[in-house]
């Protein structure tokens, strides 16, 4: 998968067509892309906006397409940014269209569905999730739906494999016909016709609601919705905190050690001589032994552990869930329960989960989610590095760090809401269906964010690594070490050599954390060296993202704000526990 800044956008060719993909959110539309176009597809920014579409090759009967996976969008009124990149692929042209259809919520799905017809491209609908449909005593007339749409329907399963051939088979014999186009309707006469078509072609049928509608429904609900929300929340900390834990003691660790460092010091130490250039690639801070111990040893299984559990409630359709429930608590910070999910998201990277924040439905509450976001949630990476250091030393340390997290997320937020003007909006949050992830979707999505945080996390990191081994091996260390001794020494208590991880926290936060591994701190140190990495300065991606998307005034004041809050939380903390612990002594 390859990101731009910059695409042209594909279009169609003698021996290639171009297949539009489009459907509301949430109606398994992703799901049919990655299923038809395999494994080789591309994402990228629409040209001249923020956002993203996907796009992949098809190849059925000796016929050559391509597919792009359109902005999920529930109308084509061009009020938000998705609706105007939905708009504009439009107007481009293509040679089919596919329109995925929710069997369960027809009535909705025809909003966008009959807008389309207002262009002159053949349309095949695909009538997803008919299953499901079934399941809930939805019975739906393909037939007669075909004749009021005029134009094909299929039924599908997307996540079976139902029907998809037979979807692509309509869509390639479509190409080259002259579309029927109908003429704009008015808001009121499109929900009129469909309500006459719901009316004409779908039924009801009571049927005993079975285990999954039952937890369905009840996972809505305060009780037990609440206590199921927090069994499944241990249960996914559980598998990242020990999953990880057994992954880097059990196999990482033992091969970055034994196999993999001593391999590198013996090739280097025999091309090498002794001195400063073999300390710098395998000294203490050596870039071949920290650069591997570090990221992929310490940081990687709960980077990776994280995405697998989170990757798995997103796509089950249980996260909205969550956010149902949260709304209540959010409502009391200016925010509504649907700003979970890039809060969620948060904990894995800061990055998508501020473009995440585009869905808000007021400005306050874009800037409010972005700053919460980027000033106490630690992403997977910080997390990781934060289990590596208090999980084997001091569990209840690692719990302190995250309660002051929310602590101080629950307070910038009262402080935010009633300082930033506006108002936020009800919560409108669409509620898919509790199904298992399909399989290939899942393991393609995880690929691909485990290949983002390759590129954007291991890159910096290992920059910042040979930054350490530089200033640590030629001596600069001390000199920066002189110079905030007052602040490292006096205020927070730590050893001089700690000013190494105030000087890389600035490349990534997660680097303020790593280098506190190799000293032999107190459980107090170690707290607020933690607590320093906690809200330090957002990392060079995360300051990037915040510029593009608000402005430099932003990111600075949020920048600003956090490293304030690390050294006078941290401080605080140390001067605190060093007087209980003189009293106690």
């Amino acid at each position: 998968m390859s990101c731009h800044s910059e695409q042209v956008v594909p279009v169609s060719s003698e021996d290639k067509i171009k297949i539009l993909l489009m459907g509301n959110p949430n109606v398994g539309k992703s799901v049919i892309f990655s299923k038809l176009t395999g494994v080789h597809v591309t994402s990228s920014n629409y040209v001249g906006t923020t956002v993203d579409y996907t796009y992949g090759d098809v190849n059925y009967k000796n016929k050559k397409g391509v597919i792009i996976d359109v902005p999920g969008t529930y109308s084509l009124e061009a009020s938000s940014e998705a609706e105007r990149v939905a708009t504009s692929f439009l107007e481009e042209g293509a040679d089919v269209i596919i329109c995925v259809l929710d069997a369960t919520n027809l009535a909705r799905n025809l909003d966008l569905a009959l807008s389309l017809r207002e262009y002159p491209i053949p349309i095949v609908y695909s009538l997803n999730l008919i299953d499901v449909a079934e399941r809930d005593g939805i019975k739906i007339d393909k037939d007669k739906l075909e004749v009021m749409l005029k134009a094909p329907v299929i039924p599908t399963v997307a996540i079976k494999n139902k029907g998809l051939r037979e979807l692509l088979d309509r869509a390639f014999s479509l190409c080259g016909q002259k579309a029927e186009t109908f003429p704009k309707q008015s808001e009121d006469e499109r929900w009129a016709t469909i309500n006459e078509i719901t009316n004409e072609v779908q039924s009801y049928e009571y049927k005993e609601p079975t285990f999954i509608q039952k937890l369905e429904y009840l996972t809505l609900k305060p009780w037990p919705g609440i206590p199921i929300a927090l069994l499944v929340l241990i249960l996914s900390l559980g598998v990242v905190v020990g999953g990880g834990k057994a992954l880097r003691a059990l196999i990482l660790l033992p091969l970055v050690n034994n196999v993999i460092s001593p391999f590198f010091t013996r090739i280097v130490s025999f091309i090498v001589p002794e001195g400063i250039f073999r300390n710098l690639l395998v000294g203490e801070f050596g870039i071949l032994k920290i650069g591997i111990e570090w990221p992929f040893a310490l940081i990687l299984p709960y980077v990776f552990l994280f995405y697998v559990v989170f990757s798995f409630l997103e796509d089950s359709g249980y996260l909205p869930r969550i956010g149902v429930l949260a709304d209540g608590a959010l409502k009391k910070i200016g925010v509504q329960g649907g700003n979970i999910i890039p809060m969620m998201l948060g904990y894995g990277c800061a990055v998508p989960a501020i473009l995440g924040t585009r869905a808000a439905t007021t400005y306050k509450e874009r800037i409010m989610v972005a700053t919460l976001v980027s000033f106490a949630i630690p992403c997977a990476s910080q997390s990781g590095a934060f289990f590596a250091l208090l999980g084997d030393k001091s569990f209840l340390a690692l719990i302190l760090v995250y309660l002051l997290s929310f602590m101080t997320l629950f307070t910038v937020g009262i402080i935010m809401d009633k300082v930033i003007k506006g108002k936020g909006q009800p919560m409108l949050l669409e509620i898919p269906n509790l199904l298992l992830p399909d399989r290939t979707s899942y393991f393609k999505k995880l690929k691909i964010r485990m290949k983002h945080f390759l590129m954007d996390a291991e890159g910096p990191m290992f920059v910042g690594i040979g930054i350490a081994a530089l200033v640590a091996e030629t001596g600069v260390l001390n000199s920066i070490s002189t110079m905030i001794g007052p602040l490292v020494e006096g205020w927070l208590g730590l050893p001089k050599e700690a000013s190494l991880s105030l000087l890389l926290g600035i490349i990534r936060r997660e680097l303020a954390v790593l280098p506190l591994l190799e000293l032999d701190l107190s459980t107090l140190q170690l707290l607020v060296g933690s607590v320093v990495a906690l809200f330090y300065l957002p990392c060079l991606a995360v300051f990037g993202v915040l510029t593009k998307e608000f402005s430099l005034k932003v990111s600075l004041g949020i920048g600003v704000a956090t490293i304030t809050s690390a050294f006078l939380f941290a401080g605080l903390i140390n001067q605190i526990g060093s007087l209980i612990l003189a009293l106690v002594g």
